[in-house]
Order: structure tokens, then sequence, then C-alpha cells
């Protein structure tokens, strides 16, 4: 048996066919990415836990709907606003002949899921067709941009006293390769809570105060009893998607989603809190035979790594201090 580590890129274009592609808009601090498997779609499942998700065709991905499998799967910025971009991603695969034949017509399934930013920049500014459309143009095989890029341009962290006390976050991408199994993650990552590196320190979250680059603790400061919850129930998400070359059907799929999710609560506290609005896909990219089990612990070790990159490799804009602010 081999030792995992990370692939090539060390991200989830390391599994083969798989695509990714961001239109970012750094003026307005929002922003679009596809994630693409091969053009022939593929079987995927997925694990809602939040409370409050914004999505659009996410029904696809039910074990008894009648869609076998997904051409892509879009994340942006914008909340409801920014459902819009999917419909660029889905312009952009039928002119490449990419989706499932219907009298004549080539119909693309790509299911789509935002956060909210239109707190961070210019909130009057949201992701729409064209960014759609440019983000599936800019899909690529080679290493992902990572940080404050694409649907993680306008991401933030760590939000228990209000956006004004929390920190930047963004996008992250990683990957886990043992033996022929390759697995690898992208997360964007937005949530109500702080991150954590896999050792438990803070990195990355809610500070003391406006003007102060000292983190605040918020799980700790909840568990004392000391700051309750905020009832903002709209402003936290953290999507995630992990894609593997082995064979899963819809249910496995949705089971390994739902281990692979497990990963993020290392990394981030609190984590599936009633304001957050979280939601993992599984994407069965390949067609190798390995256990739903061993594919979950490696997906969970890929989310929590992508996380943590996401926010290392975060900026500010100058507007909420990022992790290298407080890092130095």
């Amino acid at each position: 048996m081999g030792i995992s580590g990370p692939g090539a890129h060390d991200d989830i274009t390391d599994v083969p066919g798989m695509r990714v592609g961001h239109a970012s808009n750094t003026e307005a601090k929002t922003g679009v990415t596809a994630i693409l498997p091969n053009s022939d779609g593929v079987p995927a499942g997925v694990h809602i836990a939040g409370a409050a998700t914004s999505t659009r065709q996410f029904d696809s991905l039910r074990p008894l709907h009648l869609v076998d499998r997904v051409h892509g799967i879009c994340f942006g910025g914008g909340s409801a606003f920014g459902l819009d971009a999917a419909g660029g991603v889905l312009a952009c695969l039928e002119e490449q002949g990419v989706g499932v034949p219907v009298v004549g017509v080539t119909i693309p399934i790509v299911p789509a899921a935002v956060i909210f930013d239109l707190n961070f920049g210019n909130g009057s500014v949201r992701p729409d067709y064209h960014m759609g459309r440019q983000a599936c143009l800019n899909a690529e095989s080679g290493p992902v941009e990572q940080g404050s890029v694409g649907a993680g341009t306008g991401a933030t962290v760590g939000k228990l006293f209000g956006i004004q006390q929390g920190m930047k976050g963004g996008l992250g991408s990683a990957s886990v390769v043992s033996n022929d199994l390759v697995v690898g993650a992208l997360v964007v990552v937005n949530p109500y809570g702080d991150i954590t590196d896999l050792e438990g320190a803070i990195i990355a979250g809610c500070r003391v105060s406006p003007d102060s680059l000292q983190l605040a603790d918020s799980a700790q400061l909840l568990k004392d009893g000391k700051t309750w919850s905020r009832r903002v129930s709209t402003e936290n998400t953290t999507l995630a998607v992990v894609a593997v070359n082995a064979r899963l059907d819809k249910i496995q799929a949705s089971r390994v989603a739902v281990q692979a999710t497990l990963g993020l609560g290392r990394v981030i506290r609190p984590f599936h809190t009633h304001i957050d609005g979280d939601l993992t896909v599984l994407l069965s990219v390949g067609d190798l035979r390995a256990d739903p089990n061993r594919i979950g612990l490696l997906a969970a070790e890929a989310l929590q790594r992508a996380a943590v990159k996401a926010v290392r490799a975060a900026d500010g804009f100058g507007i909420l201090p990022s992790h290298s602010d407080v890092a130095k």
C-alpha cells in the first residue's frame, strides 16, 4: 500500500478529465467559477446541510431524479442574483455540443450555487450570464488559481460580530493521490465561523474589534456563552466540490459527499451553523473500483487542505484583513 500525498498540481484538476475556469470582477469584488468534468458528463451526488442555501437545478443530483449525470457545476457570488451566471455556462457548453440530446436540442445539466458577497464590494454588480459564459470559456486542466478569485473573490469568514470584524475568505483547491486513486477538492470558503489550520490554530476569523488584528475565537466565545449568534441567515456559505477517478452511482456519491463534508468541520469553527448554507457535490469522474469509505476519508482530507489554502491565498483588497496581514 502506497502513502497518500498531493497530486502534481495539488488541486482538483489532478483528477483526469477535470477543468476549472474563473471569471472575476475585482472592482465589484465578485465572480464565478465553472467546474467541468469530461464532456460526456458524470454521475454525481450532493449533501446539502445548510439552512440558507441558494441553488439552481440541484434537484437533478437527487437519487430519484431521472437525470443520471451532470456536465458541470457553477459556483458564484451575488447571492440569488448570481444564479443567472449558470445560464452562461449552459450556453457555452451547448455551443460545444455538451449535454443531454433531447428532440434535436442539447441540454447541459449544470447545478449552480452561490454565496452572499453583496456586503463586501459593490453589491449592485452581480455575476451574470456573460460572466458565467466567460468562466466556462476559461476552463483549463492546468493548475487552479486560488484565493480571492472566481466565486471566492468576495468571500469572507469569521462573521460572529458582522463582516466589519471578519476577515477575507476565498477559493481553494487540493488533491490526494493514493496509489491509483485520485481525489480532488475545490471549496469556496465564506462561512460564519473561523478557519483553523490542521493543528487547530485559527488562521483567519472574527476579530475582537474592527480596528484590531487580534482574533476573537468565535467557537470559544459561543461555548462560554459570552455572545449570541447573529440572526442574519443569508451571509454565510461554504460550497464544495469533490471529484474522484472512481465509479460511483448517485446514491454512493451522495453518501461519500456526507463523509467528505465532515473534513471541513475540522478547519471551520463553528461549522454547519443554523445560518450557513453549506453543500458538497461529489463527482464520479472515472471507472476505478474503490471502497467508498476510502474515498470519503481522502475527500475529507482534500477538503480540509483546500479550505486552509483558500484563506492563506486570500487578498483583502484593502477592505478587510487577510491571513497574510495577521501572519506578519
